[in-house]
């Protein structure tokens, strides 16, 4: 439940200031965002670019949404998943069962609230009938895929190889590049943040242990630059802390300076390149060495894909936290601005994260035995 939570809260803190810079979110804001604020403009329905959404005011956003989906197809599955799964009944989820969606304020179709790339799916499995393992070629490489991993981590609790290696195969129908290895990453940050005793450090090696390319080099380059740096303990702190994540993401990051004016070749695959969200998420939580509060409020006020980097800053740092770290008074609100049942969704995860590792543990010993008898068989 404490990761689930966690990444909703992230999740509604984020979305007001998505898309912004940290002086432009001052600015609006009279000072630094300190926990859930209004729409960023009072007239949202209908001025650009936020129209027609109503962000903040404690709503989720696509990334909630989609990770609900997600735990729903786990609860009807009730084991690990792939590719498969995403067309047999993600794709379904998105395109046949209206729900409530905060930010039009209606019911609606996950479909209708998603952006063009993660509509991607349904018009590559839905209508294309493409190969599950290979749909995601071709899309805009960005962080669609790696926004709703959080389950797919808790599946693998204490595995992040696994983790890794599921949330790569799921999200082969979504996303290719460094948007899919970011996925597999962010799957193995959540299932070592959640293993007894884990720490930051545990975390970190995670994610160094299992990436690529241009995510690897990134996730390193937010390490060195922020490893013996103090916590921030007054504002200041906290925007050179920002200032010093944002120098080091920089060169891996393809969108280029301006958020909403993206480079030429930006969200294009690449060996070279990263998402921005995930380094940035780990070098808030190594900023401020796991504490919640303090690494979410930060991905709020970095601004550009805000909503996303609090997404996972709030999974990782729930996850090695427990729920008494995710403000009560934040989710209370988000719960009841957002019409959902954030909580409802943690404890389902649970409960289908336990059959699946009393499942993992049969299999284990199967394979144990199996070897055991391999080993002894004649050359």
């Amino acid at each position: 439940m404490a990761v689930i939570t966690g990444a909703a809260v992230g999740d509604a803190l984020g979305g007001a200031t998505e898309g912004w810079t940290p002086e432009q979110i001052e600015e609006r804001h009279g000072g630094r965002v300190r926990g859930i604020v209004g729409p960023w403009y009072e007239n949202w329905r209908t001025a650009r670019p936020i129209a027609p959404y109503h962000k903040g005011d404690g709503h989720i956003t696509d990334d909630t949404l989609m990770t609900q989906a997600l735990v729903e197809v786990y609860a009807k599955r009730r084991d690990h998943l792939d590719a498969y799964a995403v067309a047999e009944d993600l794709v379904p989820l998105m395109i046949g069962e209206p729900r409530w969606i905060p930010e039009l304020e209606s019911e609606a179709l996950i479909l209708q609230r998603v952006f063009l790339a993660e509509k991607w799916i349904v018009a590559r499995l839905h209508y294309g009938h493409v190969d599950p393992r290979e749909a995601g070629v071709g899309n805009v490489v960005n962080c669609g895929a790696a926004m709703y991993m959080a389950p797919v981590g808790l599946a693998n609790a204490g595995d992040p190889r696994a983790a890794y290696a599921e949330a790569i195969d799921v999200a082969g129908a979504h996303q290719s590049s460094y948007g899919r290895e970011a996925a597999g990453v962010f799957a193995a940050m959540v299932a070592a943040a959640v293993a007894p005793g884990a720490s930051v450090d545990d975390v970190t090696r995670a994610a160094l242990d299992v990436a690529h390319d241009g995510t690897a080099a990134a996730l390193r380059a937010v390490v060195d630059a922020v490893a013996g740096n103090d916590v921030p303990t007054d504002d200041d702190g906290e925007r050179e802390l920002a200032r010093v994540i944002r120098e080091a993401v920089a060169p891996f990051d393809s969108v280029g300076p301006e958020y909403r004016q993206m480079s030429m070749d930006a969200r294009r695959p690449s060996r070279t390149k990263s998402i921005e969200e995930l380094p940035a998420a780990l070098g808030f939580v190594l900023g401020h060495r796991g504490d919640f509060r303090g690494a979410v409020l930060g991905a709020v006020n970095y601004g550009r894909d805000a909503d996303s980097i609090a997404v996972m800053a709030g999974a990782v740092c729930a996850g090695l936290g427990g729920t008494e770290v995710v403000p009560t008074e934040w989710l209370d609100e988000i719960e009841t601005a957002s019409r959902t049942d954030v909580r409802a969704t943690g404890r389902l995860m649970g409960s289908v994260a336990a059959d699946i590792l009393r499942a993992d543990r049969e299999r284990a010993r199967a394979r144990a035995a199996a070897l055991e008898q391999l080993e002894g068989a004649p050359v």
